[in-house]
């Protein structure tokens, strides 16, 4: 299904937070598990149970609380640290070869012991299944898994990736019982064996059930003493009236921009709204192979009169921060490129330069596609918005039209569109993440866009320098040659929300650029 590197839902609200949180718990399921059990409610659905197929946030939030990785990122931060493992490291110069050592005495929640052969067992079912709808994708670089004892794992890459440790710290990096998992096939039970901090002990298709995992040894402090997540299948009405009537202590992932504004404005009514990072984004991206939107000027001048701040007051109801480019706030690299380029203010003087430079005289028709089942249903207002804004320049006769995801993705890949909205939600908290599945060889856009200098020299460079901070400079002139060219338009970065009953404590420990919500964390008195 939804591959979270081919655009999967985003929270209905975005936009950007105050700063990350810092520090993170240690301990593991012995220090928790006494606090009250919590409920939760989420619009978005649970697609998978078994890692080596789940790529969607629903998902993965599963899979962050029942299994464990080698790495984890701790509260606030985007730097993997040891979980699983004792620890890791590059062993070679050109980050090539990665070498993990796990701590002792390991157990699955079952009681198995989890060894060196599960964590080989794990990424060579993940390849080796491929599933589409899941993160074998995340890992081309993967050769080949070696363990030389029972407690050390030495991947192997065939080129140079020194964003491994975040990938592999992300819910791809699952580890599964070998025992208890088809080398050859998906789970199809719904049943989950994993060693992270919660067990999930029932799962259908209007809740899932989680309780402490006793045998967990870990960087998590529990602090409840289960979970349940009930879904609400996209009825947004239906979660903020269970969230009202105190069926659910948090909704999380589906109140629409609207609600989040009215709730955090009305007091007395027994809920907080919780604020959060996120580096989730949205672009508009353009079909270079287009008649209209194929020209250059016609992307510069819709880049000139696009206004942000407007989208973001009228449409988001200031749940939403504008973006300026495709390396979100927050990510170490990120620059304003286009806001240099374009200006944060629209310009029908500079637009219809852009226009006249490209030989276009006349109104620029075009059509912007949405797939509000996607990306939530404030999309279609959004591009509405944007329709208006380029007419109201006079230099364009623009429309939108609303298609449900599955035509929408397949008109995209047969070149049918030439404007057309993509959100992403990352799959580690590196500009890597959202440079190369964009720009990179075989690109998730289908946008008819290469540059070989990205593709050739930055991609690459970038990806073999372990210190990211080192990165800046080729991320930056990777960050202004889009802006220049235009395959993409940033349009804003999100903000996480989610609300939440009087007395629940530390989500905001659960609201951050890594996209870990971390069940552990919660806690009502």
């Amino acid at each position: 299904m939804n591959m979270r590197n081919q655009w999967p839902v985003l929270p209905i609200v975005a936009g950007l937070a105050s700063g990350l949180l810092t520090g993170c718990g240690s301990g593991s399921g012995d220090s928790g598990g006494t606090g009250s059990a919590m409920v939760m409610g989420m619009s978005d659905d649970v697609l998978a149970t078994d890692p080596a197929s789940g790529y969607d946030p629903g998902s993965w939030l599963l899979f962050d609380n029942v299994f464990q990785s080698l790495l984890s990122f701790p509260k606030g931060g985007t730097e993997p640290q040891p979980e699983l493992a004792k620890e890791c490291t590059f062993t070679d110069s050109r980050a090539t070869v990665y070498q993990c050592t796990l701590k002792d005495g390991l157990k699955f929640s079952n009681g198995d012991p989890l060894t060196s052969k599960d964590v080989k067992f794990s990424f060579d079912r993940m390849l080796k299944i491929n599933d589409p709808s899941g993160p074998a994708i995340m890992f081309p670089m993967l050769g080949r898994v070696d363990t030389p004892d029972a407690k050390t794992v030495v991947f192997h890459l065939k080129s140079s990736d020194a964003t491994f440790p975040s990938k592999i710290a992300s819910g791809a990096g699952s580890i599964v019982d070998h025992r208890q998992y088809d080398a050859n096939g998906l789970r199809t039970d719904h049943k989950a064996i994993g060693s992270g901090p919660y067990k999930l002990d029932s799962f259908d298709k209007d809740q899932a059930v989680f309780s402490v995992n006793g045998n967990y040894q870990g960087t998590a402090e529990v602090k409840n003493s289960g979970v349940t997540l009930k879904f609400f299948h996209d009825d947004r009405a239906a979660l903020k009236k269970a969230l009202l009537d105190g069926k659910v202590d948090i909704a999380y992932r589906g109140l629409s921009a609207s609600d989040i504004a009215g709730l955090d404005q009305q007091e007395g009514k027994g809920v907080d709204v919780i604020e959060g990072s996120s580096a989730e984004v949205q672009h508009l991206v353009f079909n270079m192979n287009d008649p209209v939107a194929g020209k250059l000027g016609v992307r510069k001048a819709m880049a000139y009169l696009v206004d942000r701040d407007a989208l973001i007051k009228n449409v988001y109801q200031g749940t939403a921060t504008p973006l300026y480019s495709i390396i979100p706030a927050g990510i170490v690299g990120h620059n304003t490129a286009f806001f240099d380029t374009y200006g944060a203010r629209p310009s029908q003087a500079k637009a219809a330069a852009a226009l006249r430079a490209a030989g276009i005289t006349g109104k620029v028709r075009l059509t912007l596609w949405s797939t509000p089942s996607r990306y939530g249903p404030a999309t279609d207002e959004e591009l509405k918005a944007i329709a208006g804004q380029l007419n109201a320049s006079g230099l364009f006769d623009a429309d939108v039209k609303s298609v449900a995801f599955g035509q929408y993705e397949k008109n995209i890949a047969a070149g049918k569109y030439g404007v057309y909205v993509k959100g992403w939600v990352p799959d580690y908290p590196d500009a890597d993440n959202f440079t190369a599945p964009f720009f990179g060889k075989g690109n998730v856009l289908d946008n008819n866009y290469s540059n070989r200098t990205i593709t050739g020299t930055l991609i690459p460079d970038t990806a073999a320098q372990s210190d990211r901070a080192a990165t800046d400079k080729d991320f930056g002139q990777l960050q202004n040659i889009v802006a220049t060219e235009l395959p993409v338009l940033p349009v804003w970065q999100a903000k996480q929300y989610a609300v939440v009953r009087d007395g629940v404590y530390g989500l905001e420990y659960c609201l951050d650029a890594s996209t870990v919500f971390r069940f552990w964390e919660l806690s009502k008195s």
